[in-house]
């Protein structure tokens, strides 16, 4: 049985709430107030003076004593029906009169009246553990004064139920004015009179606060809706934990058991607006390495071959407490054509979206045409610039940075990226002018976003649908499948909300055999996957399904990543090419039947808003956790229905099932002996029949365990 006891002064709404939320439940609704209530109105109609200034409590208490041994008093526990009666007379609306509510406090404040009424309020709440009574053993919702702290101590739920006084009075007059002729008084007083006998002001240890002053009726009881099940969560568990009495459990089985194991769920969003500091320069001049040295880790993909870089990349980063956002680039050449001129305006777009620019040269090479003109860009852009002068690695080759004075963007610095060498003075000069530029036009990526990973073999159109959805050209489209090397991180709003869209370079199919920038790429494209929530696995419909489709689905898949199946071109699609794929779903997608399918196209936007709905759903599944007494309570009907076949003459039986984390929902199942493959598969279907689990993966282990010996 769940006992809830809640608290609080008068205008909160204890009343309603305590109803709505005992119907929600099936419990149980004890009223206490209507309990004093009745007891001054029976005082007042057996003629007692309670205007008295110096009432006669020891004939208040006679008086309240004899109504409830004498069986005189009664109250339905039924919240659709929540009846007083006296002597077999409803008096529900008379204990509402203005005449006993200002006189209720006069009956209440007299301890031996709520020593009786505090015995009795526990008989009434007892009598609900019964399964022949109201709530049939379930529970009861029982509110008002000390309920928390002298009633029910040890209720399963204790909730004060509070709001600040302005807002009390103005429910409390509300009330008045919705029902005419019923009793109302102040608040404030009110307090101070119930205040010289019980607490209700503050919570005692153990006790929730829930203050609804800014709740509407509905918030308020979706709180504690909340708390409740919780609690019923917590009992259910010790009902079903108990089935492990008796057998071997290690320290993990416990941190298992006990929910300590759990994972944690998903960290504030919030986003801070820092300057951008774009890394710019002709190519193979070292700007990755820069970046890679500024960050502190190898992020950007490096090789000693000029266009590597690609797309214009960003990365949060910080320098002696200061933090920017870093955008590396690829290389701009003049005169290009192809993928190049796309590189090149990738780069001149990063520069006017940048604060401040670090212009780097090659010191070894020395100063170009294509040096001279970039400056001419960046005096267009009208950005501060630092101009970093690379590849020297020894003091010796300093001196070869001061035929860059020339190009008159003042002190060259000297630095070695791969060594690191000069670097830290490079950036102290770039951050005080990034301090001085007339706007912070970045923000630093919030943990709490969502993050979505694009992936899908090369040229699939993955780089197409980040363009779309961020309605700007982002990164760099082209036919030549490969584009993408770094991943491409993209704040993107969908309908309000925002999005990290991770733009990864396509898996190819034999990794082994890749070299270079290609490897480089591929392991990258690995970690965004582990680094994403969601993937949007992208196929290209207009060709047939290859198997290097289906490894890139599977990597998504064995990263217990959520998932969304994108088809795209779906416009160059016949009915007979529809007809085929539908004819692969069934044969070739078994694997993930569970999975979201969107039919899009990427290059027109066509169906592209279908999108959302997807990823909400597959991270809503992703997230999900089902109440340890839910889940064995339904592993043990599926169990009853469907045992497990015998094997060498023994059934096994499972004991308990415990979620053990979520993002994706793993589940732990103790049982006597080993559960067959086709068995757990049968689980996860009936799981997902029953708790839906769309869009993500279900990981389900046993454990194994043995009666303890005697």
């Amino acid at each position: 049985m769940i006992r809830v006891a809640i608290d609080g002064p008068a205008g909160v709404g204890k009343s309603s709430t305590s109803k709505a939320l005992a119907k929600y439940f099936g419990y149980a609704y004890l009223d206490t107030g209507a309990m004093y209530r009745a007891c001054a109105w029976w005082c007042l109609q057996q003629g007692i003076d309670l205007d008295a200034e110096q009432v006669d409590e020891r004939l208040v208490t006679e008086t309240v004593g004899e109504f409830f041994t004498g069986d005189h008093f009664d109250i339905s526990v039924d919240p659709d029906n929540p009846r007083v009666f006296a002597d077999g007379e409803d008096i529900s609306e008379a204990i509402r009169s203005a005449e006993v509510s200002s006189h209720v406090s006069k009956v209440s404040n007299v301890i031996p009246v709520r020593n009786v009424l505090i015995a009795a309020q526990r008989a009434y709440i007892a009598r609900e553990a019964s399964a022949d009574s109201f709530s049939e053993g379930a529970g009861v919702v029982a509110e008002g004064r000390d309920i928390t702290t002298v009633v029910a101590p040890d209720a399963e739920v204790r909730v004060l139920l509070t709001a600040r006084e302005e807002v009390r009075q103005a429910r409390r007059t509300g009330q008045t004015a919705a029902a005419p002729g019923v009793g109302t008084d102040d608040v404030a007083a009110r307090d101070k009179a119930d205040s010289k006998v019980t607490s209700f002001l503050t919570a005692a240890e153990g006790v929730t606060t829930v203050d609804n002053s800014d709740m509407d009726f509905a918030q308020t009881l979706d709180v504690l809706i909340r708390i409740v099940e919780d609690a019923v969560e917590e009992q259910e568990y010790e009902q079903y934990a108990a089935n492990l009495e008796g057998y071997d459990l290690d320290e993990s089985d416990e941190a298992l058991v006990s929910g300590r194991a759990f994972a944690d769920g998903p960290a504030e969003s919030r986003r801070k607006p820092v300057g951008v500091l774009a890394i710019v320069g002709r190519p193979n001049v070292g700007k990755s390495s820069l970046v890679n040295r500024i960050l502190g880790r190898r992020a950007a993909v490096v090789e000693d071959t000029p266009g590597v870089t690609r797309d214009r990349v960003s990365y949060d980063a910080e320098w002696s407490g200061v933090d920017f956002k870093l955008v590396d680039t690829g290389g701009w050449e003049a005169d290009v054509e192809g993928i190049d001129s796309a590189i090149a305006s990738q780069a001149e777009i990063a520069v006017h979206l940048a604060d401040a620019v670090v212009f780097v040269v090659d010191g070894l090479v020395g100063m170009t045409d294509t040096d001279e003109r970039i400056v001419k860009m960046l005096r267009a852009a009208g950005k501060p610039v630092t101009l970093a002068v690379n590849k020297l690695d020894d003091q010796a080759s300093e001196y070869m940075a001061a035929e860059f004075w020339k190009l008159g963007l003042g002190e060259p610095f000297a630095i070695s990226a791969m060594h690191g060498r000069g670097v830290g003075d490079l950036l102290d000069e770039a951050l005080n002018k990034l301090k001085k530029a007339e706007k912070t036009s970045g923000y630093l990526t919030p943990s709490g976003l969502r993050r979505v990973a694009l992936v899908g073999r090369p040229n699939v159109g993955k780089s197409s649908l980040l363009n779309q959805l961020a309605r700007e050209e982002r990164s760099v489209v082209n036919d030549l499948a490969g584009t993408t090397r770094d991943p491409v991180d993209e704040i993107i709003d969908i309908d309000g909300e925002d999005w990290l869209f991770i733009d990864t370079a396509g898996i190819k199919r034999r990794q082994h055999k890749l070299s270079g920038a290609e490897y480089y790429s591929s392991l990258r494209t690995q970690a965004a996957i582990e680094r994403a929530e969601l993937a949007l696995i992208l196929f290209d419909a207009s060709q047939p399904i290859s198997d290097q489709d289906l490894k890139v689905m599977s990597t998504a898949v064995d990263a217990g990543r959520a998932i969304v199946l994108v088809f795209n071109k779906w416009d160059a699609m016949d009915e007979f090419d529809k007809q085929r794929l539908e004819r692969l779903w069934i044969t070739e997608f078994d694997r993930v039947t569970w999975a979201q399918r969107v039919n899009l196209s990427a290059k027109t936007g066509w169906h592209t808003n279908r999108l959302k709905n997807a990823m909400d759903q597959a991270l809503e599944s992703w997230d999900q956790r089902i109440p340890t007494g839910k889940l064995n309570a339904f592993l043990g009907r599926i169990q009853a229905a469907h045992p497990h076949p015998l094997r060498g003459g023994k059934q096994p039986r499972i004991l308990f099932a415990t979620q053990a984390g979520t993002r994706p929902p793993r589940f732990v199942i103790f049982a006597t002996g080993f559960l067959e493959h086709g068995y757990r598969r049968y689980i996860e279907r009936c799981l997902r029949e029953e708790f839906g689990f769309e869009g993500t993966p279900i990981q389900i282990s046993v454990n194994i365990r043995e009666k303890k010996r005697k």
